[in-house]
């Protein structure tokens, strides 16, 4: 019995170690991660389109659809790689392409509104509304992400799973960010030009 005392005591303590739960938060955070690039390739996947519908209008601001054409190289020439979910200055650098991304499409559809031909096209609002769709799962999938992460960065901080994090260097992992994040905390400037 005093030989299997060790053993016992050992089980004990792995079971509180949190081991298993690193490896299934890693999976977890690693397969929606595959979900986000799946829908950032997906609206990569439009942009051709959606610029070859645009181009026919004739009057339609060039700099503008050079901009998203420029965005778009930028962001898939970004190689992801499941070591980018922990290096925050790789994932930092992705997010950050993304968000020049979708920067230039935002501006590219408000401009579009200022084109009666195109917004009556309905090749170009076909492709608008799976643009749409296609923000909407990104939202979606990052939101999914975002919470994995958010476990396992809890698991990887909390006591007596930090140990065995320490032990096995399993570091927090870096989430997604706002990069205006100052900028949209401040209040709005709201002013309805009504002169006193």
């Amino acid at each position: 019995m005093k030989r299997w005392l060790p053993l016992i005591a050992a089980a004990l303590l792995l079971t509180g170690c949190g081991y298993n739960d690193f490896q299934r938060l890693d999976e977890a955070s690693k397969s929606a991660w595959s979900e986000v690039l799946n829908q950032y390739q997906r609206r990569a996947d439009l942009i051709p389109n959606i610029v070859a519908t645009v181009k026919g209008e004739a009057n339609f601001e060039q700099e503008t659809l050079t901009k998203v054409v420029e965005a778009r190289a930028k962001a898939t020439s970004i190689q992801v790689t499941p070591e980018t979910l922990n290096d925050p200055a790789a994932f930092q650098k992705f997010q950050a392409a993304q968000g020049e991304l979708s920067g230039a499409l935002s501006r590219l559809m408000v401009v579009s509104e200022r084109y009666p031909d195109l917004k009556a096209n309905k090749g170009f609002s076909d492709l608008r509304v799976q643009l749409e769709g296609t923000e909407n799962r990104i939202t979606v999938a990052r939101n999914r992400f975002i919470q994995t992460v958010q476990e396992y960065n809890v698991l990887a901080r909390s006591f007596p799973t930090n140990l065995t994090a320490m032990v096995f260097s399993y570091g927090a992992k870096p989430t997604f960010t706002v990069a205006n994040e100052a900028q949209i905390s401040a209040p709005p400037q709201v002013d309805f030009g009504v002169k006193k």
